[in-house]
């Protein structure tokens, strides 16, 4: 069954209501786990982004603080990161992590970057390693993330590619959907994981946003998930993340319709199992501009 379209307000709202609720609880108990995972595509994008000491820069969708604080590694104790993000949990996680780190030239805050007061032309780099595909209004976020940065600065981002060229989500996912009641159709544009999965969208609104020089590259990265024989923890990892959590998350069954989820995403994850761990490939855009 189809679903009505959203305003762009009922869909913000609900945005935010997922990003504050059981979602953020599990993201930062999972946090010191999650991050080693995502690893290599954070690597990636910072190595794309290669921010400078004494740079300014935004984290967008700054979650837990992982990538933040690799920002302020990188910017040095002369540059400076703001870390933003409509999530009040993993803001808050963010804010003892920075303070455990001891860092004085990074600050977080709760707000949403499409409609934020940003200052304008104040940020060098805009970073976001999955945290832009979100907006429930991207041509507004993308403007106004404009107008926060200097002329000549630059955005680097990492969004995922579609569903059924992402073996990260496709294989769990398939795994799981015997077992999962029939979902509505959704709109395959709305906020969420794939909402920038077009590379020619994303430049026709980056150029219309004001953006110059847009480029939007694949990359095929392995992530491991588990050590070679831990196919329970790797399954539960799939589990809390992407389309799968949101549909565990919105479709009941309680304990036994995500046991039996997880046996059978187990049981799929054997044929990825590797001498070096449980991998598979995430398929991204490296998205960049200039301001």
């Amino acid at each position: 069954m189809e679903q009505p379209p959203q305003t762009e307000d009922a869909r913000e709202a609900a945005q935010i209501a997922y990003w504050n609720d059981a979602t953020a609880a599990n993201w930062v108990a999972l946090e010191e786990r999650i991050d080693p995972v995502l690893a290599p595509l954070s690597t990636l994008a910072l190595e794309a982004a290669a921010p400078m000491p004494g740079e300014r820069a935004l984290g967008i969708g700054s979650g837990c603080g992982g990538t933040v604080l690799e920002l302020a590694g990188r910017v040095g104790p002369t540059g400076h990161v703001l870390g933003i993000d409509v999530s009040v949990p993993m803001s808050a996680r963010a804010r003892e992590r920075i303070e455990a780190a001891r860092l004085a030239n990074t600050d977080i805050i709760v707000a949403d970057a499409t409609t934020h007061d940003f200052a304008p032309g104040d940020r060098d780099l805009l970073f976001s390693r999955l945290g832009v595909m979100f907006f429930s209004d991207p041509a507004a976020a993308l403007a106004n993330l404009r107008r926060a940065t200097r002329t000549g600065g630059r955005i680097e981002w990492i969004v995922w590619r579609a569903l059924d060229e992402n073996p990260w989500f496709a294989v769990p996912l398939r795994a799981a959907l015997p077992l999962l009641p029939l979902a509505p159709v959704v709109d395959p544009l709305a906020p969420g994981p794939f909402a920038f999965a077009d590379a020619e969208r994303v430049q026709y609104l980056l150029r219309a946003a004001g953006w110059r020089n847009s480029k939007v590259v694949r990359h095929d990265v392995r992530l491991r998930l588990a050590a070679t024989d831990d196919f329970a923890a790797a399954a539960e990892m799939t589990t809390w993340m992407g389309p799968l959590s949101r549909r565990l998350a919105g479709g009941g069954g309680g304990p036994e319709l995500r046991a039996a989820v997880q046996r059978s995403i187990e049981n799929a994850l054997r044929a990825h199992a590797e001498p070096d761990g449980i991998m598979l490939i995430a398929s991204v855009w490296l998205v960049s501009a200039n301001a």
